[in-house]
């Protein structure tokens, strides 16, 4: 899920921290608080790092927090792989539900999921977040749906499934999931209600 980036940033001065460190820390103090309630101090406190070096760095909180989800989100291209390589759509979508729920109750992170948080963000000043989250999710939703597509082509599923329908399931209740593993859910639970979900189904023609 995680995938450290290079970023660029004005030449000067180098830094006086490891970048990537503090952009694991920020990641996660977002990941536990959401955006709109992780303050600067917050993150100055999570990361070891002063408010100027953040600026320096990162440029401010909002461009920070789209880094450190773009670093949760990690590339695409891996997940469109996976997808790929799995078997069945139905096969591909199971994996990647099981491994959210894995990842929404980690020992060592947060519960739940970044992105969801990032959509509980109800400002306006917060809008651009909550659209680049929307574009990560989008990205999700067309590798699912290629892959479904792939599948009622190759005849692995029947001609009238409706592609889009179990892709956007497949996305709410993995959304749900985040919020459930918030509520204290287990790891178990989720995985449940993730194979059950997929009970819906159309059988391979």
């Amino acid at each position: 899920m995680k995938v450290p980036r290079t970023q660029s940033r004005k030449t000067g001065r180098p830094l006086s921290f490891d970048r990537e460190a503090a952009l694991e820390k920020a990641m996660l103090a977002f990941w536990e608080s959401g955006y709109e309630t992780t303050s600067i101090s917050d993150l100055t406190a999570a990361m070891g790092v002063t408010a100027p070096s953040i600026y320096t760095a990162f440029g401010d909180k909002k461009q920070l927090f789209l880094e450190a989800m773009r670093r949760y989100v990690g590339d695409a291209a891996d997940l469109k792989k996976a997808f790929v390589l799995a078997p069945t759509a139905k096969e591909a979508v199971a994996r990647m539900m099981e491994d959210a729920a894995r990842l929404y109750t980690g020992d060592a992170t947060p519960r739940g999921c970044l992105l969801a948080s990032a959509a509980a963000t109800g400002s306006k000043d917060a809008a651009d977040v909550r659209d680049a989250a929307a574009r990560e999710r989008r990205v999700i939703r067309t590798i699912i749906i290629e892959r479904i597509e792939s599948d009622v082509e190759s005849g692995l599923l029947p001609p009238d499934t409706k592609t889009s329908v179990l892709a956007d399931t497949a996305l709410a209740i993995t959304h749900g999931m985040s919020i459930l593993a918030r509520d204290g859910a287990d790891r178990n639970a989720l995985i449940a209600i993730a194979q059950a979900s997929l009970s819906g189904w159309p059988d391979h023609s």
